[in-house]
């Protein structure tokens, strides 16, 4: 009997010293305290919440030996805590912290709009701060952030992710490795490998500003968006209208679409109506068929093919061997039979228009070029050389063979002059006047109306014979080797003239002008306008009009 006693006193005092050094363990464990991911020491201490966490409704509430801090809540538990309802499965409930852990089909609510949604939450009252583990869902209106982790600072409103997230917004859908979402501001903040998935577009990038109210993404950093239309974007920085596809781009963006990029140090696109404006150092690129247009303003039509430029505007043709320069106060390019196999394009030019290209300049008022018939129609007191040769009229039309002159249409007061020296041109003044070129090499001169010749006549030594002065209702005149080799003229009438007794009136023919400080020198001298004095102004040719009869007149 004795023996017995004392074997439940040992007992009884080895239950009593486990039982002491369990509640000295469970004693030292603290809930866990939710921190903000990029939290970081505020130099003003953070405001706290007074306010006590209360417990509504569970339907057990007891005490566990092993955190005899807690107040164990089983069934149907529903807290609140400053604005903010919580019901869950179970949860502990330090009421001495103003802390809980809520477990199992945990539901925050805040207001009318805000809900955090997870398997399990950890709840800081005084810090107001909640993390959510597993499953967590932060919905707000018609945006929903899921993830596996959310840190939600009520004080400032923000949830955060540590994890992959997907934010859900109408048709978008964003995904990030990181991120945060500020619902009260309606703001997302995404990084690392950001995608944006909508079945209009497809977003990439690494760093994004999201807004849900407007469905608008803020552009930080490089971005590529490809459209269902096959239209790219690339910018660095930005907005993208997710919605109605407009975009306001900075920092040299591009839009590229059926093999056209625009690029600007500021671009405007308008993805309603297919219209892209871009501004400062333009560059507007048509890959297809190489040609470039440049300028400080540019706009572009995706619907109707039709692109100006303007400011500094230059339209470059390289799809020759050299590349030809066009400027002018505007240029507009239209494209037509877009998406189809007979495409093609006309450029028009308006007001001090100047082209360069090695083997040939030109300037005039205005120019129209039509890539169908190969024709480049000039207008406004033209002007076009080619080496040492002069050609001026009231119209000048140029034809082109594979982006090579192939022949030239100089229509009223036509004149063409070839320069000897400084004294010394051989000139050709007719109405018309027709220039054919083989490999850019004038060949032939053909002139009609009227015709006047001053051509000076050498030997074979190079010795000058004199002038040779005629008018003829026609002209021929064949060259080879970029000389004269045979003139053919419809019932010449000429005098020559020795070197000695040339009368001025017939070294020089009526309207002579060489415009050689007109001339475009090189590539950046298009932007230079020079113009013809009053007295070399061609007045317009006016057309004599036969009136017209009617019987009932004739007496």
């Amino acid at each position: 009997m004795k023996k017995q006693r004392t074997n439940i006193r040992q007992k009884l005092l080895i239950g009593t010293l486990c039982l002491s050094f369990f509640c000295m363990l469970f004693a030292s464990v603290r809930p866990y305290t939710a921190m903000p991911l990029s939290a970081v020491p505020d130099e003003k201490p953070r405001k706290q919440s007074e306010e006590e966490v209360q417990l509504i409704h569970c339907d057990v509430l007891y005490k566990n030996q092993t955190d005899v801090r807690a107040d164990v809540l089983v069934g149907h538990v529903r807290l609140y805590h400053d604005g903010m309802f919580l019901d869950c499965d179970s949860a502990r409930f330090y009421k001495d912290d103003n802390t809980f852990n809520a477990y199992g089909n945990v539901k925050m609510v805040q207001g009318d709009t805000l809900t955090l949604t997870s398997d399990t939450l950890l709840y800081n009252g005084p810090m107001l701060q909640a993390h959510a583990i597993g499953n967590a869902v932060l919905a707000h209106r018609k945006s929903k952030l899921t993830t596996h982790i959310i840190d939600y600072d009520r004080l400032e409103g923000v949830g955060f992710y540590p994890q992959h997230g997907i934010l859900y917004d109408g048709d978008n859908v964003l995904n990030s490795d990181y991120g945060q979402y500020t619902p009260s501001l309606n703001e997302a903040i995404f990084k690392d490998n950001v995608v944006l998935d909508n079945p209009k577009f497809n977003l990439k990038t690494n760093e994004l500003y999201y807004y849900t109210d407007t469905e608008v993404a803020k552009i930080v950093s490089e971005t590529n968006i490809v459209s269902a239309d096959s239209t790219f974007v690339y910018a660095l920085r930005g907005e993208y209208n997710t919605r109605t596809g407009n975009a306001s781009l900075m920092d040299r963006s591009h839009v590229y679409k059926d093999m056209r990029d625009i690029v600007g140090d500021s671009l405007y696109s308008d993805g309603e109506r297919g219209v892209s404006e871009a501004f400062g150092n333009v560059v507007l690129t048509d890959v297809e068929n190489q040609c470039m247009l440049t300028g400080h303003y540019c706009r572009y039509e995706d619907s109707t093919g039709v692109a100006v430029a303007t400011d500094s505007a230059v339209c470059y043709e390289y799809s020759g061997v050299d590349t030809l320069y066009v400027h002018g106060d505007t240029l507009k390019m239209v494209t037509y039979n877009q998406n189809t196999d007979s495409v093609y394009r006309d450029l028009f030019a308006y007001h001090k228009v100047r082209m360069f290209r090695n083997d040939i300049q030109g300037v005039c008022d205005s120019l129209v070029s039509h890539e169908l018939d190969s024709c480049t129609y000039m207008y406004g007191q033209p002007i076009l050389w080619n080496e040492g040769q002069q050609v001026f009229g009231e119209e000048i039309r140029v034809y082109n063979n594979d982006s090579t002159i192939d022949w030239i249409h100089i229509i009223n007061q036509a004149m063409t002059i070839e320069r000897l020296d400084s004294v010394s041109y051989n000139q050709v003044k007719a109405k018309e006047m027709f220039s054919y070129f083989v490999d850019g090499v004038l060949e032939h001169n053909n002139a009609k109306g009227n015709v006047l010749v001053s051509y000076f006549m050498d030997e074979s030594d190079g010795n000058r014979i004199g002038l040779n002065y005629t008018e003829t209702p026609e002209l021929n005149l064949y060259m080879e080797n970029k000389k004269v080799y045979k003139i053919w003229m419809s019932t010449p009438n000429g005098t020559m003239f020795p070197p000695f007794a040339i009368p001025e009136d017939k070294r020089y023919l009526p309207g002579f002008a060489w415009f050689d400080h007109i001339r475009p020198k090189d590539k950046d001298d298009i932007f230079e306008w020079r113009t013809k004095s009053e007295e070399q102004m061609l007045k317009k040719t006016e057309k004599k009009v036969v009136p017209k009869q009617r019987l009932d007149d004739i007496k």
